[in-house]
């Protein structure tokens, strides 16, 4: 099967014009790095964003162990490993889509967008219980804050205004205040990323209504780029994912 990079060349050589051929690029393979550089800058500088917020959260852990860990209890493991489940699949039926898109398989694209909207929505779906629970037992960090559902859950015994936590004790309101610090890392690191997931399914779902418009119009030769684009940024997301499912549910410790 001829690829949609040989197609194009084939339509240059003989003269006629590349359909998806922006007016200010020379060439399709000007215009295709042009896209390949601009995703990578973006890609680099949310790096860089998220990186200061490991780090940030990284410190803070390590300065508050014991109220990071007895906060990090309340999370539900399951939650984050059926998410962490279905962006893993969402990223291959995003890779799927990408292959579709080269091939020109535009009912196949489709397909395979629709069901990584399916997957993203999941994890929106997911997210929303997530946040009703810490919503239902006052653990948004604003102030109505109460770390009253921490205690419980971790069986701590509070005496005298002293949190017991083992190795050492705390009074209640640095013991309060250090665990909703937790929660807010949870919230702003686990909200901008489903932001990113929001974005990402708005971003899906137009390229899923171009391409079942190209395959209604059985066009020959639609840019796949885009699509390759918006997978690296799906990967990323996913990437991400990656690294706030260990740090958040599961490096707790004892």
């Amino acid at each position: 099967m001829v690829s949609v990079r040989e197609a194009e060349l084939h339509l240059i050589e003989h003269g006629r014009e590349v359909p998806h051929l922006g007016e200010q690029y020379e060439t399709i393979e000007q215009q295709n790095d042009a896209y390949t550089i601009g995703m990578w800058a973006f890609i680099v500088q949310e790096v860089l964003f998220f990186g200061g917020l490991f780090a940030s959260y990284a410190v803070y852990r390590f300065k508050y162990l014991y109220e990071f860990v007895a906060a990090h209890h309340t999370l539900s493991v399951v939650f984050g490993a059926l998410n962490t489940f279905v962006l893993l699949v969402s990223s291959y039926t995003m890779a799927r889509a990408v292959r579709a898109a080269m091939l020109q398989q535009h009912k196949t694209q489709f397909k395979y967008l629709l069901w990584t909207i399916f997957f993203a929505s999941i994890f929106m779906v997911n997210k929303y219980f997530e946040y009703s629970s810490k919503y239902h037992h006052q653990l948004i960090p604003n102030q109505s804050y109460s770390a009253e559902e921490v205690i419980h859950h971790n069986h701590l015994k509070v005496d005298n205004g002293m949190v017991d936590l083992g190795k050492r004790k705390v009074s209640l309101e640095e013991f309060t205040g250090r665990t909703k610090l937790f929660f807010s890392f949870y919230f702003i690191m686990t909200g901008l990323h489903g932001l990113h997931v929001l974005v990402g399914i708005i971003i899906l779902a137009i390229l899923a209504v171009r391409a079942y418009s190209d395959h209604i119009r059985r066009v020959p030769h639609a840019d796949y780029m885009p699509v390759e684009m918006v997978g690296l940024y799906w990967h990323f997301v996913d990437i991400v994912w990656i690294f706030l499912f260990p740090l958040l549910y599961l490096m707790g410790g004892q």
